[in-house]
């Protein structure tokens, strides 16, 4: 079943959500249980994953986006309900290297809803899969996972800084939070992102560097780093991030244009190394 660009950007709202909102992780698997790819019912199990996803809706014409969105996560919700009593995230791991481009669809998509960090780099494979939907529902799935990548408590404290309206005092804040949690490697993002708007790129790029320390997956803080040093007018050190952003994520929209640009400035002036 082939899904709309509305429906992924849906989907990406959704995940976001539930990222918000109290995990609840695939049922665990314990060191005995047998690889459900070497049972003799695996065919049935695949063919149940992907039956509770072609279950998910399609918008309807003329839908309201914020009807479709509330349809959407609703249907999501059993979604999720329903594949976590019957698969671990390990199962659902071992599903994404599966030939069936629908059961890795599917997987992508649970893992998205209730997958952990143990899965970031399992998910991050699938940046690179050789069906269109599977890439991007990787992403939206790895930045569903990096939202909620510590306890809840950090998790949401997280999400009320976000929230926050004042830059200066939640740059201040997120200090708080990553002393509290220094191997949050989304707060680490988030505050780069605050840095940026500050305009302070050095600093923001201090945390995107981090955060790649943490989570080498992190294509966000790659190209993050990238726009810091695009204004600070150090086009080879732009070139080289974007270039590893691309390498980790080749689907992001822009980029490969924006090497090209930079490439083609660079051949013409010949400027010196401008890095840090």
């Amino acid at each position: 079943m082939k899904r709309t660009a509305s429906w992924r950007a849906a989907l990406l709202m959704v995940l976001v959500v539930f990222s918000t909102a109290g995990r609840s992780a695939a049922r665990p698997r314990s060191e005995e249980e047998p690889s459900p790819l070497r049972e003799r019912g695996v065919e049935v199990r695949m063919a149940l994953l992907i039956e509770y996803y072609r279950r998910l809706p399609e918008r309807k014409d003329d839908e309201e986006p914020e009807t479709w969105a509330a349809r959407l996560q609703e249907a999501l919700a059993g979604f999720k309900q329903e594949v976590s009593a019957r698969y671990s995230e390990g199962t659902l791991q071992r599903v994404l290297a599966m030939p069936h481009n629908e059961a890795r669809r599917a997987a992508v998509v649970a893992l998205g809803l209730m997958g952990t960090m143990q899965s970031n780099k399992a998910i991050a494979v699938k940046l690179h899969d050789s069906d269109g939907q599977v890439r991007q529902y990787a992403a939206d799935a790895l930045w569903a996972i990096w939202f909620r990548g510590d306890s809840d408590a950090n998790v949401q404290e997280l999400q009320r800084l976000m929230r926050m309206r004042n830059p200066e005092k939640a740059v201040e804040a997120f200090g708080a939070l990553i002393k509290k949690a220094p191997e949050f490697a989304e707060a680490y993002n988030q505050r780069a992102i605050l840095h940026f708007r500050l305009e302070e790129y050095q600093k923001s790029i201090a945390d995107c560097e981090v955060a790649l320390k943490l989570n080498p997956a992190h294509f966000g803080a790659a190209a993050g780093m990238a726009q810091c040093y695009m204004k600070l007018k150090k086009p080879r050190a732009a070139l080289k991030a974007f270039k590893h952003a691309l390498k980790i994520n080749p689907n992001m929209e822009g980029v490969e244009e924006t090497i090209r640009s930079l490439e083609d400035v660079l051949g013409e002036e010949n400027k010196p190394d401008d890095k840090k």
